[in-house]
């Protein structure tokens, strides 16, 4: 008994260096940030009501307004529950430039999903870091040149800016 006790104290007192902490500083992102900062940063960036349809991609950053999960209309579930007092929402772009790896950042944490051809696409590379002003994380997508949603949901604030750009 006495033993089981001695190992539950070291497992609970061991739990927060087991959690994943996670990195801190704009030097931490596994890869270069600076254009998707600059856009996410950018005081011209396209102001967007959740639901909107674009006819591209937009050569800078975007502001996506979010609404509470329940009034968002997500085209698609969301892959992750959004959690209670939290916001969500969508954009459509009918096509992308072309067929590629394409980079998607945000300015805040949320849950990203990228919908095309009916199917949830999975990121090929994620990277993220806090402290790090205008940027949170960053993902990598290979994208057909065809329509593609992006439901954002788990966002803490009502918008959210994200840069949609080809990867380098």
């Amino acid at each position: 008994m006495r033993s089981s006790l001695l190992a539950l104290a070291l497992l609970l007192a061991s739990t927060p260096a087991l959690a994943a902490e996670e990195p801190s500083g704009c030097d931490k992102f596994k890869w270069q940030i600076d254009q998707a900062r600059a856009a996410l940063t950018a005081p011209d960036r396209a102001r967007l009501a959740s639901g909107s349809e674009q006819a591209a991609l937009p050569s800078t950053g975007i502001t996506l307004a979010l609404v509470a999960p329940a009034d968002a209309k997500l085209p698609t579930p969301a892959e992750r529950a959004p959690k209670e007092g939290t916001f969500a929402g969508f954009t459509s772009f009918k096509t992308a430039p072309k067929a590629g790896l394409y980079t998607i950042s945000l300015s805040a944490g949320a849950w990203v999903d990228v919908v095309q051809d009916g199917h949830s696409l999975k990121p090929k590379a994620f990277s993220g870091a806090t402290d790090c002003d205008g940027i949170r994380k960053t993902m990598k997508y290979e994208l057909a040149a065809s329509p593609f949603v992006l439901q954002v949901s788990g966002a803490r604030e009502n918008s959210i800016s994200i840069a949609i750009q080809p990867s380098q």
